[in-house]
């Protein structure tokens, strides 16, 4: 059993064939994952998802790059993690690679999800990108370690897992660990503690080896699985099963369905 702890089964093309992507996601032994939002108006379709398949979870927020559309509130973010659906607020945090200049607006959104995701006991899903000082400064003064959460599609430093892994949050490895040039981020993934890793695919982007130039899907979660295995010199079943356990320990509103 392995789940796929972040991906967007909502976007095109994926959309397109749900029924393919879950069947083929069932076949190749992920059998939970969690559908991520990126901004409010397509909210609705990913808590759909989450309320037509027990195996889908939902999470409510809106991504850092995300410069156009209704722009939630804390109460607004609250209000929607209220649902049993819905099992984490983001993704959420920040991204200078794709905006620049004042980045004021950027962290005002993020305070607002930090603080959603402790009234409401909801994780957080974080999103970083050439922003991992701020963001974990933002974290740590924000209080985030009340609510906890997970540094999405990990590719950062040590030095910055090391600051998440001290306050709590778990780190989650996507495709980019089975990339041939990402030696560092494989020797960053044997330190971090068993107990607090995460797989994902962030689907339909960043297809591991062997589906690079693909798109990515829920299924190839089993090919970020099976790095992780070696790096961590453990075998893929304990891979499979410690990351199922930690996901379900950090996304505590999300109930696991026996595999049938």
């Amino acid at each position: 059993m392995l789940v796929d702890s972040h991906c967007h089964i909502n976007f095109d093309p994926l959309s397109e064939d749900t029924e393919g992507v879950i069947q083929r996601a069932h076949e190749m032994g992920v059998d939970h994952m969690l559908c991520v939002s990126v901004n409010m108006e397509d909210f609705p379709q990913v808590l759909a998802l989450a309320k037509e398949h027990d195996f889908i979870f939902a999470s409510v927020g809106v991504h850092p790059n995300h410069d156009e559309g209704e722009e939630p509130t804390v109460e607004m973010l609250i209000s929607h993690a209220a649902g049993p659906d819905v099992v984490a607020i983001g993704e959420t945090g920040l991204d200078y690679f794709r905006s620049s200049g004042d980045m004021t607006w950027q962290k005002d959104r993020f305070a607002r999800h930090i603080h959603a995701g402790i009234e409401s006991d909801k994780p957080l899903i974080i999103h970083t990108r050439e922003a991992a000082a701020d963001t974990m400064d933002m974290l740590k003064a924000e209080n985030a370690e009340q609510c906890g959460g997970v540094m999405h599609c990990f590719a950062e430093d040590w030095v910055t897992a090391k600051k998440a892994l001290d306050i709590g949050f778990y780190i989650s490895f996507s495709g980019i660990l089975t990339f041939k040039n990402a030696q560092d981020m494989r020797e960053v993934a044997k330190k971090v503690p068993l107990d607090l890793v995460l797989v994902e695919t962030d689907s339909p982007y960043l297809a591991p080896v062997p589906k690079r130039g693909k798109i990515n899907e829920p299924a190839y979660t089993s090919y970020v699985a099976d790095v992780l295995a070696d790096v961590k010199g453990v075998s893929k079943e304990e891979i499979s099963r410690l990351t199922t356990n930690n996901f379900f320990n950090l996304f505590k509103a999300a109930k696991r369905r026996e595999a049938a």
